[in-house]
């Protein structure tokens, strides 16, 4: 071999060292955002799916020790590998989740990550070596293979984060990612095709799984939506795949119900029971309705309720998802119900994370609706700390009212209380309220003020379909079974940033739910 030619071969190997690197740091966070989207709590699923990916690492690295001879088919049909079963992983687990038993989806992920962490593992100390085999001494060829591996992770982890997810979803993104690995073998197949004794062979086998991966490019998307759509009740109507969430529509026989990352938001049958509940006692509570802040409420629904206000001023509509706003503006399902809410003159929409949002702010807000989805991940936990309702305290007006939706006091009463109690240590006096919401049950709000709130004294608006200042009053009631953490006087600690308990109190008290 000329020296040339020993130069342009350890390149080639530098380059696909980059490349691949690039393709695993993605693979190892899809499976993390895979996790997260169908098995829940974020953290924990990336933190197992990271740690399952990196322990497959090094027992690829030991394996490769084996590994001495035909390096280069080696590496090429490890690539092929990857990108068959990195390419199918989202597709495939959306079908485990519809059809087989609950755990499998689990048990399927965390074999895939292994195996793929298995298989990236193989690839670098092959290409070390081969690198080494062509006249690079080991210590450069480790340098430079090793500097391409961390540089390639650092492009790709940014490439998922700003690109691939947001732009093109988990299933697309994975065939995409799968092709690139595919693509990079069969580069490595032509630029040493004078070393493969099975030259035709490594050849047909790329190019045949360069088709296969581009059609699940094309379909696979399709093929995923049909088994998402096992997953749901009703037919599903809309489906979107945004920056921060999944958003899903189904509609059958008129009943429209709004799921962010498969949690059930509403059902059309019976929302306004829940945003009656949520809204009107903590306008009814407040001196006036100069400025009303929602935090969360993207579907507009809560703030269809306080347009009603005829001494409404403005309304200030606080969430994170530019595209939960824009669906809710945009979809007839969502407008025909917030009666066009969002575009009203009166309403100003702000697409920031509630926390930031509140630090940021000025001035006093007569009324603060929070509106959030539960605490089930380290994101929505903040927004459930006595640090953020001491932020939110701290710009009520001393006569305001605050309200928190607070999940369900029947199903996760010990969730119910502790939000109740974290309210409480920021310095508000809170009443209790709950309401059987037919689509989820008994359902829990936390109302809250500075002086206290007498709830029998509270004169609702007319304008409702099913709350009455009669019934308000038995909203308060609790039974036993949902009161039984506070009768009992268990000792409820608030949740903070620093001790984040409600994280793990609301999966052990929604596990079998």
């Amino acid at each position: 071999m000329t020296e040339q030619e020993s130069i342009r071969q350890s390149r080639s190997i530098y380059y696909a060292s980059g490349i691949v690197s690039i393709c695993g740091i993605i693979f190892e966070v899809l499976f993390g955002a895979l996790g997260s989207y169908i098995l829940g709590d974020g953290v924990k699923q990336y933190t197992l799916t990271i740690s399952l990916f990196l322990t497959g690492m090094g027992i690829g690295a030991y394996i490769s020790e084996k590994m001495t001879r035909h390096l280069i088919a080696s590496f090429i049909w490890i690539e092929y590998g990857i990108g068959l079963i990195g390419g199918f992983s989202a597709m495939l687990l959306f079908g485990v989740t519809a059809y087989l038993p609950d755990g499998t989806d689990a048990l399927f992920l965390y074999s895939v990550t292994l195996l793929v962490g298995t298989l990236t593992g193989v690839e670098l100390p092959i290409l070390i070596r081969k690198a080494n085999e062509i006249g690079v001494s080991l210590e450069k060829s480790a340098a430079k293979v090793l500097f391409s591996d961390y540089a390639g992770g650092l492009v790709g982890g940014l490439l998922f984060l700003f690109l691939l997810r947001p732009y093109f979803g988990l299933v697309k993104t994975s065939f995409l990612v799968a092709l690139i690995n595919v693509a990079v073998a069969l580069w490595i197949v032509f630029r040493f095709r004078h070393e493969l004794k099975r030259f035709r062979l490594h050849a047909t086998a790329g190019v045949v799984f360069l088709s296969i991966l581009i059609a699940g490019a094309l379909f696979g998307e399709e093929a995923a939506f049909h088994f998402e759509q096992k997953l749901y009740k009703d037919p599903v109507v809309y489906s979107e795949q945004t920056a921060y969430q999944q958003i899903i529509l189904t509609r059958e026989q008129g009943d429209t119900r709004l799921y962010l990352d498969g949690q059930l938001q509403f059902s059309s049958s019976d929302e306004h029971r829940y945003h009656e509940i949520l809204v009107h006692p903590a306008m009814a509570a407040a001196a006036r309705h100069d400025r009303v802040l929602v935090l969360g409420g993207g579907d507009g629904l809560a703030v269809r309720e306080i347009l009603k206000y005829e001494d409404l001023g403005s309304v200030t509509l606080v969430d994170l998802d530019p595209a939960m706003t824009k669906t809710a503006r945009t979809n007839h399902l969502l407008t025909d119900l917030n009666e066009g809410a969002l575009d009203n003159p009166q309403v100003k929409v702000i697409n920031e994370d509630a926390f930031q949002f509140l630090e940021k702010a000025t001035g006093f807000y007569d009324v603060v609706i929070i509106d959030l989805p539960d605490p089930n991940n380290e994101s929505l936990n903040k927004l459930y700390t006595q640090e953020f309702y001491s932020l939110a305290r701290n710009h009520l007006h001393p006569d305001g009212a605050m309200i928190v939706q607070a999940t369900s006091p029947v199903f996760a009463p010990e969730v119910y209380w502790t939000i109740d109690r974290t309210v409480q240590a920021a310095g508000l006096q809170t009443e209790n309220l709950h309401a059987d919401i037919p689509s989820f049950g008994g359902w829990g709000y936390v109302l809250a003020s500075r002086e206290g709130i007498e709830v029998e004294e509270l004169v609702l608006l007319e304008d409702t379909r099913y709350l009455t200042a009669d019934l308000l009053p038995a909203l308060t009631k609790f039974g036993k079974d949902e009161d039984s953490i506070m009768e009992n006087g268990i000792e409820i600690e608030p949740n903070t940033l620093i001790r984040p308990n409600l994280i793990e109190v609301y999966e052990k008290s929604w596990r079998y739910y």
